[in-house]
């Protein structure tokens, strides 16, 4: 019965949002033909259209759905363009982004690096490119001019943005982990805890980009992780974020970020540098969490003796 009436529930909630980013999708495709007549006024529409479509998932997740993201760390300048780097845990991920981008009032600006083949998918695709959003293969010398189009709004026109990479280009599971420990062990490399080695050449790629824009101000560092009771990385399912209710407080999931600012004239000025840079950074976010676990796990065994 309980399923049943998540079931209804979930999709009460989330039909509405369902036509509404459809509408939004159709619309911010429809600017394509506008884009290099009305680069700005496309783009801060588009931003805002996203951004109501964006804002009101959070609202099911947080609100409806009771589902209470614990901040740490930096607090983050209200309305700072910047370049952010986070791990990946599951689909959810996107929530505890939202948050900060929420409280920073850069949620309509939020763009994340996405697959080419999205492109060609109707109205979400095409949506997606209207946005703005950068559309890659992972093959960093086939996309420069899919770069040179996201970067230049961003530099030339100097267009608010948060530009968001998943570095790690995957999700985490143990079969990748185990891939990932295995390859820093034949190359020398430092395996971070609980995290995949990152990927490098994006991060160059997008520094080396934007720190020719004075609207850039900072790199973001932040570390997404999970709980429920004493199990670490414990993510719900999409649809669980969706339908079910009190997620936090009875169904024990709980949901944590963590933020790092690091301003972007302070980084390293060669590629080679900006790679350790990264490779450094992961290594002390896999640090983070293990202390997170261990404090956790803790937390976990005194509540089991209350």
């Amino acid at each position: 019965m309980a399923t049943l009436y998540n079931i209804l529930r979930g999709s009460l909630l989330t039909l509405p949002w369902l036509v509404w980013v459809f509408i939004v999708d159709l619309l911010v495709s429809l600017l394509l033909p506008l884009l290099p007549i009305f680069p700005d006024i496309c783009y801060n529409i588009s931003s805002a259209l996203a951004e109501s479509g964006w804002y009101w998932i959070q609202l099911i997740f947080t609100r409806a759905n009771g589902a209470v993201i614990a901040v740490s760390g930096d607090i983050l300048p209200c309305g700072e363009s910047a370049i952010i780097v986070a791990n990946h845990v599951k689909w959810c991920d996107f929530y505890m982004i939202q948050e900060l981008a929420v409280r920073a009032g850069m949620l309509g600006r939020c763009r994340y690096f996405a697959k080419t083949e999205l492109r060609w998918v109707p109205f979400l695709g095409w949506g997606l490119w209207a946005l703005g959003m950068p559309m890659v293969s992972r093959r960093w010398d086939k996309d420069e001019k899919e770069l040179d189009r996201v970067f230049s709004g961003i530099v030339d026109r100097k267009w608010p943005t948060w530009l968001i990479s998943f570095s790690e280009a995957t999700r985490y599971t143990p079969a990748k982990y185990a891939a990932s420990t295995t390859w820093c062990a034949e190359n020398d490399r430092s395996q971070p805890q609980h995290l995949l080695y990152p990927r490098t050449k994006g991060f160059i790629t997008t520094v080396q980009h934007l720190r020719k824009s004075s609207n850039v101000k900072a790199v973001y560092d932040l570390t997404i992780a999970y709980q429920r009771g004493d199990q670490f990385r414990c993510a719900p399912s999409m649809w669980e974020t969706l339908s079910v209710p009190n997620i936090t407080r009875d169904k024990g999931y709980r949901f944590y970020i963590h933020a790092r600012r690091f301003p972007l004239n302070e980084l390293p000025d060669t590629d080679d540098g900006l790679a350790k840079w990264l490779e450094r950074c992961w290594v002390e976010k896999g640090n983070w969490l293990e202390d997170k676990r261990l404090e956790w796990s803790e937390n976990g065994k005194a509540q089991k003796l209350k």
